[in-house]
């Protein structure tokens, strides 16, 4: 290791670390050694999420400072699903769709992580997962974990109520069975992951210290909530995504550059890499200022996931669109058949076709409540619609929603 400052503070100074197994014996290890540590991600979906970013962003600093990254794809554990904050039982994904969402996280992941030249690391835990023997398995793991002391943790806890299954609540030796693999294969000494995680991780590192008497270490990261406590990055469309054709980059800088005023500071420590004193600076701001300090954090983050051009490009986009009442060619723009317009395309459906409202309820919702306008006029009626006679002169329709949501329809033939 060179001589840098260690990794664990400045991942306490940006407000990362929520719990350790042992503190002073992580900030040891990682200032003495280059350390093999891990998070998982469940392939539930396509794309990785804003919610994923912040642990991105942990693995990011932890190589940048001379560490090893083992990013686990969930090919094994997804087949079952984690318990963890969940109200409900996860619905069952079929292998084919798992794998291939493993497939995209993967690709997601190489833009932020270095792999080359073993680096980092990319495992499935379908691996070893899939072609357990389930006496085998029992034998060699389940006999370490006490059903009452599982009983206690907050992530069946939660479940109880509502019906835990026994499908689920094989989870914990799943997850635990996954540290001691990676520990066994790549002497993997440190889990990370989000503070919802934290039975399952230290389960795992009291399992490695029973079978192989040796340590090993875990770390929950904070968890990105609004004020009200609500898991951030989710809008009324749904989840805010890394992948650019789920989540357009002008929508996910707008995201950002609308977060609460006392997130700011917050996510510029968490979501960036910018040195904390300008952190602390930007957060100080009071007011219209803070307007500034916002559009700092939503191009800094758009930088990271979508590359300086996209950032740039959203960011004179947002700029363009207050200036000049709704004009940019960078303005998330659907493309309409120019027959559509024949008879007229209703208000309702072109609200939920570019996805400016989740569905056509919501749509009515938003317009009789006068926060729809169309080329700088208001809709009043739910049942207005627009031929190529109601096109600006630019010939497109520029759909605002609120202050500062805009959407620009053109007609292609």
């Amino acid at each position: 290791m060179s001589e840098q400052r260690n990794v664990y503070d400045i991942l306490v100074e940006r407000g990362f670390v929520e719990q350790t197994t042992n503190e002073q014996e992580i900030k040891e290890l990682l200032g003495k050694e280059s350390v093999t540590f891990y998070i998982g991600f469940d392939a539930t979906a396509d794309s990785l999420t804003a919610g994923h970013f912040l642990t991105v962003m942990a693995m990011m600093h932890m190589q940048r400072a001379g560490h090893r990254p083992i990013a686990l794809l969930g090919g094994g554990t997804t087949m079952v699903g984690d318990p963890s904050g969940k109200s409900d039982m996860r619905s069952m994904m079929t292998m084919e769709t798992i794998g291939r969402n493993a497939q995209c996280f993967r690709k997601q992941l190489s833009r932020f992580i270095d792999f080359d030249h073993d680096n980092a690391i990319i495992a499935n835990n379908a691996d070893w997962l899939l072609d357990l023997n389930y006496v085998e398995f029992l034998r060699e793991v389940g006999v370490h974990f006490s059903v009452n002391k599982m009983l206690t943790a907050d992530c069946y806890k939660n479940r109880m109520e509502k019906g835990l299954t026994f499908f689920e609540f094989n989870y914990m030796l799943m997850q635990s069975y996954d540290f001691l693999k990676l520990s066994n294969l790549y002497d993997c000494k440190l889990q990370l992951g989000g503070n919802d995680q934290w039975s399952n991780i230290i389960s795992g590192a009291d399992l490695i210290r029973r079978k192989e008497k040796k340590q090993a270490y875990g770390l929950t990261l904070k968890l990105l909530t609004t004020s009200d406590g609500i898991k951030m990055g989710k809008t009324m469309k749904g989840a805010v995504w890394l992948d650019s054709k789920k989540t357009p980059p002008y929508e996910f800088y707008q995201y950002w550059r609308n977060i609460e005023d006392v997130k700011v500071e917050e996510c510029l420590g968490l979501l960036t890499f910018l040195p904390m004193d300008e952190v602390r600076r930007l957060g100080s701001y009071k007011g219209a200022q803070m307007n500034h300090a916002k559009e700092v954090l939503a191009y800094e983050i758009t930088k990271i996931v979508h590359g300086e051009e996209e950032a740039i490009k959203a960011q004179n986009a947002a700029k363009a669109l207050f200036a000049d009442g709704g004009k940019s060619e960078d303005m998330p723009t659907t493309n309409v058949n120019t027959a559509e317009f024949a008879e007229g395309k209703d208000i309702l459906t072109l609200l939920v076709e570019t996805r400016l409202a989740p569905t056509k309820s919501e749509a009515r919702r938003l317009v009789q409540q006068g926060g729809i306008s169309v080329n700088g006029e208001k809709v009043m009626a739910i049942d207005t619609k627009f031929t190529l006679e109601n096109l600006d002169a630019d010939g497109v329709l520029i759909i605002k929603k609120g202050k500062k949501g805009y959407h620009q329809v053109k007609p292609v033939s």
